[in-house]
C-alpha cells in the first residue's frame, strides 16, 4: 500500500443491458483474466434465472434487496498497541460494504462444485435476498467478531 498518496478512483461506466454501474460492479467481480463478456454472460444469466426464481419483476431491484441484506456495517481490523495486537471494530465505508457483499456472493457462488457459475450466483442472489445462506452467515460472523471486540473500540483512530 503506497504511502504518499491516496488512489484516485476510477468511474464506472455503466452497464449495457441495465444501464447500472451496480451490475457494473457486479461484472467485474465476477471477471476474471479480463473476459468480461463471458463475465457478462454469467450476470445477465443469474439475473434472469432469479427473475424466474422469485417471480418478481426487475433484476436491479432484486440485487439492491440482496446486498442490503449482504452488506456488512462493521469490521474489524488490527491494530498494534505496545506489543500487543488488538482486534478493533471498525464501521465501514459504503463502497467497501458493497465490495466486500459482491466478494463474498460471487466467492460462495464459486466454492459450488458441479453447478455452472450463473446458476450458482443466481442461488446466491436468491439467498441473500430472502436473508438466508453463506453470505449472510458470513456478514453476522463478522459483526459478531465486532461485537465480542467492542472493548477496544477506543482504539480505533
Amino acid at each position: 500500500m503506497s504511502r504518499r498518496r491516496q488512489a484516485e478512483k476510477r468511474p464506472l461506466t455503466p452497464d449495457p443491458r441495465y444501464g447500472s454501474t451496480l451490475v457494473t460492479s457486479l461484472i467485474n467481480t465476477v471477471m476474471e483474466r479480463g473476459k468480461k463478456s463471458v463475465a457478462q454472460r454469467i450476470v445477465y444469466g443469474a439475473f434472469e434465472l432469479v427473475s424466474e426464481k422469485l417471480g418478481k419483476g426487475d433484476p436491479i431491484d432484486l440485487l439492491i434487496g440482496a446486498l442490503e441484506n449482504a452488506r456488512p456495517k462493521l469490521e474489524v481490523k488490527s491494530r498494534r498497541v505496545g506489543g500487543a495486537t488488538y482486534q478493533v471494530p471498525l464501521e465501514i465505508p459504503y463502497e467497501r460494504q458493497q465490495s466486500l457483499a459482491f466478494r463474498w456472493m460471487v466467492g460462495s457462488a464459486r466454492s459450488k462444485k458441479g453447478k455452472p457459475m450463473r446458476e450458482a450466483l443466481a442461488d446466491e442472489i436468491v439467498d441473500a435476498y430472502n436473508n438466508t445462506g453463506g453470505v449472510v452467515r458470513k456478514k453476522e460472523d463478522t459483526h459478531k467478531m465486532a461485537q465480542a471486540n467492542r472493548a477496544f473500540a477506543h482504539l480505533r483512530w
